[in-house]
C-alpha cells in the first residue's frame, strides 16, 4: 500500500518546483485559448503565440482537452491521404517552431513522431500529455501525437503543437538538472515495481476505462495516485480514465491493484 509520505515524495519528484507546495490546492479551472497569429507568407507563427502557459494537468491545472483526441483511423486516412500529409507537415513545422523539437511523420499511421533530448524527458512528457486528454505513446526517446486527414488548424492541429510546447516549455525550462535525474531515477524503481502500463493503441477496442468519482478533487487525487503508481492515467471533468491493454494487463489485473490503493 502506498503511503501518503510516498505518494507525496513521489509527485514532488515528477512536478516542477513551483508546484511542490500547492498542488493541492491548484483550481481546475480553464483558460482562454490564445489566439493563431501569422507571418508575412500567411502561415501560423506558431513561435510567436505563447508568453506563458497554463498549469500542468499533471500539478491539478486543467487539461487542454475537455475529451480525449486521439488518431486518425486508418480506413479515413487511406481515404484522404493528401489532407492527411498537409496535417502531418503542418504538425511537423508547428511542434518543431512552438518547442523546437524536430518532428516528422511516423512509422505508426495516425501519428506524427517527435524526438525527445532523452527517454527520461519522453517519459514525463509522455505522462503529462496523456493527462491533458490528448493521446501520446512513446518509443525510447520519440513520442507520437495524434493526425488525422479531419484535423483543422485552428483545432486539433493546434491542440497538438499546444500541448507540445507546454509540457517541453515545463520540462526544459522549469526542472532543473538535478531534479530530472531525480525523475530518471524514481522511473527505473517504478519499472521495477511494475512496468508502465498504457493503453494498447494498436489493438482494436476500447482503450481506456472510466471510473466516476464524486467530485474533481477526488478525480484528481486518483489520477496523480495512479500515475505515481506507474499507470497512465487521465481526467474528464469526474470521470477519471485507465487503461485498457488485455497484453500487458490481461483480466485488467495491475489496474484492479492500483485501484485497491485508492480505497
Amino acid at each position: 500500500m502506498l503511503t501518503r509520505h510516498e505518494l507525496d515524495r513521489r509527485l514532488r519528484i515528477l512536478l516542477p518546483p513551483e508546484y511542490h507546495d500547492s498542488y493541492a490546492q491548484l483550481e481546475a479551472k480553464p483558460m482562454g485559448s490564445a489566439d493563431l497569429k501569422f507571418d508575412a507568407e500567411g502561415r501560423v507563427a506558431w513561435d510567436e503565440m505563447w508568453q506563458s502557459y497554463c498549469d500542468l494537468a499533471m500539478a491539478g491545472g486543467p487539461p487542454h482537452k475537455g475529451r480525449l483526441l486521439g488518431p486518425g483511423a486508418p480506413d479515413d486516412i487511406s481515404a484522404r491521404p493528401g489532407d492527411y500529409l498537409d496535417v502531418i507537415e503542418e504538425l511537423g513545422r508547428g511542434i518543431t517552431l512552438a518547442s523546437e523539437l524536430p518532428a516528422e511523420d511516423s512509422p505508426n499511421l495516425g501519428w506524427i513522431r517527435v524526438q525527445c533530448h532523452s527517454d527520461v524527458m519522453a517519459g514525463w512528457m509522455l505522462r503529462a500529455i496523456t493527462m491533458e486528454n490528448v493521446a501520446v505513446r512513446a518509443e525510447g526517446r520519440a513520442l507520437d501525437l495524434p493526425a488525422a486527414p479531419d484535423f483543422r488548424l485552428d483545432k486539433e492541429i493546434k491542440n497538438v503543437v499546444t500541448v507540445t510546447a507546454k509540457t517541453s516549455h515545463y520540462w526544459m525550462n522549469h526542472i532543473p538538472r538535478e531534479q530530472k535525474t531525480e525523475i530518471g531515477e524514481l522511473f527505473k524503481s517504478l519499472d521495477r515495481e511494475s512496468p508502465l502500463l498504457g493503453p494498447r493503441w494498436d489493438e482494436g477496442g476500447d482503450r481506456w476505462r472510466g471510473v466516476e468519482c464524486e467530485s474533481v478533487p477526488q478525480a484528481l487525487r486518483m489520477m496523480r495516485t495512479l500515475i505515481a503508481l506507474n499507470v497512465l492515467a487521465r481526467r474528464e471533468d469526474t470521470t477519471v480514465f485507465v487503461p485498457v491493454n488485455s497484453t500487458d494487463d490481461p483480466g485488467g489485473k495491475i489496474v484492479a491493484a492500483a485501484l485497491n490503493q485508492l480505497l
